[in-house]
C-alpha cells in the first residue's frame, strides 16, 4: 500500500514562457496512456500521443509557439519541458530499472531505443528520412528533439532505424520504441538507487 501510495505521487507540472513559446505540461508517469496534447503541430501531436499511450505516462500539453516562423522553437522548447517535467517526476529515482530498451516494427519500418536514466546527457541518432516535412513537423527536427530531452532528463538516448522506406513509419516507430524503453526505465522495483555511486 506505501509503494502504490509512492508510486501515485509520480506527478510533475512544468511551465516555460519566452518570446517565442508558452507551454505548459502535466504528467503522471504511473497514469494510463491517456493524453491531451495541443502542440500547434499536427504530427508532433499524433507522435506525442503515440508515446503517452504506449509508455503509459498521461500527458496534458499545450504549447503556443510561433510557428509563424517555422517549427524549430516549438518542437526544442517541447522537448526541454517536458524533460524536466520527467524529471521532476521521477524525484530520487529511487527503485526505477533506469535502464530501458526496445526494437519496435511499423510495417516495414524497425526502430530500435536504448535509454539510460542514470544522470548523464548523450543522444545518439541514427536514421535518415526521405521527406522534409509531415503535417507540420521537420523531420529534421525528430533528432533535435531527442537531443534537447535528453539534455533536459539527464539521460542517455540512443536511438536507430534499422530498416524502412516509408517516412512516416520510421518516425513513429522511433516514438514507439522510446516510449517502451522509457515504460521499463521508469518502472519501480525496489528502494535503493540503481547506481554503483548510491546516487545520480
Amino acid at each position: 500500500m506505501a509503494e502504490q501510495e509512492e508510486k501515485q505521487t509520480r506527478r510533475a507540472t512544468e511551465a516555460r514562457k519566452t518570446q517565442e513559446t508558452d507551454i505548459t505540461i502535466s504528467i503522471s508517469l504511473d497514469g494510463t496512456g491517456s493524453s491531451s496534447i495541443e502542440s500547434g503541430i499536427g504530427f508532433l501531436d499524433h507522435m506525442l500521443t503515440s508515446f503517452s499511450r504506449h509508455s503509459g505516462i498521461d500527458i496534458t500539453l499545450q504549447c503556443q509557439g510561433d510557428l509563424v516562423v517555422d517549427d524549430h522553437h516549438t518542437v526544442e522548447d517541447i522537448a526541454i519541458v517536458l524533460g524536466g517535467a520527467i524529471t521532476e517526476a521521477l524525484g530520487e529515482k529511487r527503485g526505477i530499472r533506469r535502464y530501458g530498451w526496445a526494437m519496435i516494427p511499423m510495417d516495414e519500418a524497425l526502430a530500435r531505443c536504448a535509454v539510460d536514466l542514470g544522470g548523464r546527457s548523450c543522444s545518439v541518432f541514427r536514421a535518415e528520412f526521405s521527406r522534409p516535412l509531415i503535417e507540420g513537423l521537420s523531420t529534421e527536427m525528430v533528432e533535435h528533439f531527442f537531443t534537447s530531452l535528453a539534455g533536459s532528463m539527464n539521460a542517455n538516448i540512443h536511438i536507430a532505424i534499422l530498416e524502412g522506406r516509408n517516412t512516416h513509419h520510421k518516425i513513429e516507430a522511433i516514438f514507439k520504441a522510446f516510449a517502451y524503453a522509457m515504460k521499463d526505465a521508469i518502472k519501480v522495483e525496489g528502494n535503493a538507487v540503481p547506481s554503483t555511486k548510491g546516487v545520480f
